[in-house]
């Protein structure tokens, strides 16, 4: 549903090329620092990106390693767009589980 008193709602529901799917799913962001992590959560997903909500307070980089346990995989992801504690990411590929992950 859009908001009619904000007018970018509906163009970028518009510019959206695949339907996401609202999930409910826990995730770990994996940025490689250290082996730094993040938990967050993934509220919608499709087959090409996922929205994320991350604490406000978390540093992520442009590129990491998204973990998804119910998944089971590991998600390349390049940062699309960040809005207070919300990104939106694109997926380029998968991984197995992280050996160093012991979620």
């Amino acid at each position: 549903m859009t908001n009619p008193a904000n007018p970018a709602d509906k163009d970028s529901a518009q510019n959206r090329r695949e339907h996401r799917q609202r999930v409910l799913k826990g995730g770990t962001i994996i940025t490689g620092i250290q082996n730094s992590e993040v938990s967050c959560t993934l509220r919608n997903q499709h087959e090409g990106g996922a929205e994320l909500k991350i604490p406000l307070e978390a540093r992520v980089p442009d590129r990491f390693l998204l973990y998804v346990s119910v998944d089971g995989v590991a998600y390349r992801c390049d940062v699309r767009w960040r809005r207070n504690d919300r990104i939106g990411v694109q997926f380029t590929g998968t991984e197995p589980k992280p050996k160093l992950h012991y979620g």
